[in-house]
């Protein structure tokens, strides 16, 4: 495993390095643009914009990576990335910047599809799922130490957005050096999202619920920080916390998702995201509860999104998993598109009500899964689906490095109806 590991560094190192410029560049946004004289109503478009990008990117990018192949789209898809960055202290202007975030959301959508299908390629199958969670934890640990680099200097100045395209520009050389073989990227059959509702409506629910409550977080969590009276060092630290506290719930949700029925789980992972919605709307104004409610948020959020994929798999059959997944993104990202512009309207009345927001998705998506386990049995085909953990979202890429490990006992018939 260690082996494989090395073999595969420089892919890692790429995407770590270009998680910690975009995961730096998305706190300083509603940042700046607060400092800037921005609405909350349009920081919230500007969270929004950046997600509508991420669901451009699930169609537009594979179909440039094939045509490029991996290491020129990366590097394309990077450089793009890093352009926009700096256009970032160039033109503040509010139209701008909104068409700023839309390239930038799909530039890392590119991003992470040419480094994971290009891992899905080379990993072992036996081993695909192990590589994929050290990949997740390389993208986790990367996404907190990012936020810790508004210490570096006042987020409010150009320097800032410099240290962003930095990083972004230095995650190129590690993959354009790489020895690594090259894959071809399969065309992924399409399924519609009716069959997916049919399949497993708890899946297709908390997908949406996921997608608009941490959308919300995504645009507007640092914001909503300084408004609590944090300082620059204490807004790292609380968005960090949301990260670290979600990368170790991973593993241990997992293994009780694995375990009872995924929609028991879901009420689980949920009700915890929630209670941590609720502790940061109740005790925000006092810092020992702000912090104990963004550990029990993040704990929880980060588990919900994996949970639901996971449910789903286990009512499609081995050939549909691909595209399923595909779907679950779509349905993700738009609830990820227009949850920052709900949560920044909210956040126009009072800051409080972002928690409050989250508390009332959350509270929807285990409210749901705890109806849907008490009405109906959940009959799954026979290869049911192995929990993966989650950075921001599971792409159907990654999704493939567990898929093919399954071995089904028999062959799979028709997906049965859980609702």
């Amino acid at each position: 495993m260690l082996r494989i590991v090395t073999t595969i560094s420089a892919l890692l190192t790429g995407v770590a390095l270009m998680l910690m410029g975009t995961g730096l560049l998305n706190t300083l946004v509603p940042l700046r643009g607060d400092a800037e004289g921005f609405s909350d109503q349009v920081l919230g478009l500007f969270g929004s914009a950046y997600f509508a990008g991420f669901m451009l990117g699930t169609w537009l990018c594979p179909r440039l990576i094939r045509r490029m192949g991996h290491i020129r789209a990366f590097a394309f898809f990077a450089s793009a990335a890093a352009g926009c960055i700096i256009l970032h202290v160039m033109f503040v202007n509010m139209l701008f910047w909104l068409l700023l975030r839309l390239v930038a959301g799909t530039m890392l959508v590119g991003v992470s599809a040419s480094i994971e299908s290009w891992l899905n390629s080379g990993a072992p199958k036996e081993r695909r799922a192990r590589v994929f969670s050290v990949y997740m934890a390389v993208n986790l640990g990367a996404l907190a130490l990012s936020q810790q680099l508004l210490q570096v200097n006042n987020p409010l100045a150009n320097l800032m957005f410099g240290v962003s395209a930095f990083f972004v520009i230095v995650a190129i050389m590690p993959v354009v050096a790489t020895r690594l073989p090259q894959p071809e990227m399969a065309d992924v059959p399409g399924l519609r999202l009716t069959a997916l509702w049919r399949a497993a409506p708890v899946a297709c629910a908390g997908a949406v619920l996921s997608g608009l409550a941490m959308g919300g977080f995504w645009g507007l969590g640092a914001l909503f920080a300084g408004r609590m009276g944090l300082e620059t060092g204490e807004i790292a630290s609380f968005m960090s916390l949301v990260v670290v506290a979600g990368a170790l719930s991973q593993w241990p949700m997992a293994m009780v998702s694995d375990r009872i029925d995924r929609r028991m789980a879901l009420m689980v992972v949920a009700g915890l995201a929630a209670l941590g919605g609720l502790v940061m709307a109740m005790f925000g104004s006092v810092r020992a509860g702000l912090l104990i409610g963004a550990a029990l948020f993040g704990a929880g959020s980060f588990s919900v999104y994996p949970t639901v994929v996971a449910h789903l798999i286990d009512h499609l059959r081995k050939e549909d998993v691909l595209s399923g997944s595909a779907g679950m993104l779509m349905l993700h990202g738009v609830g990820s598109a227009v949850g920052p512009a709900i949560a920044g309207w909210l956040m126009a009345g009072s800051a409080t009500l972002l928690p409050l927001y989250f508390l009332a998705m959350f509270s929807a998506c285990g409210l749901y899964s705890l109806w849907s386990w008490y009405h109906t049995r959940d009959r799954i085909v026979a290869a049911a689906a192995r929990q993966v953990s989650m950075a921001h979202t599971v792409s159907a890429e990654a999704l493939e490095m567990v898929v093919d490990e399954q071995k089904p006992d028999e062959e799979a018939g028709d997906p049965e109806v859980a609702r």
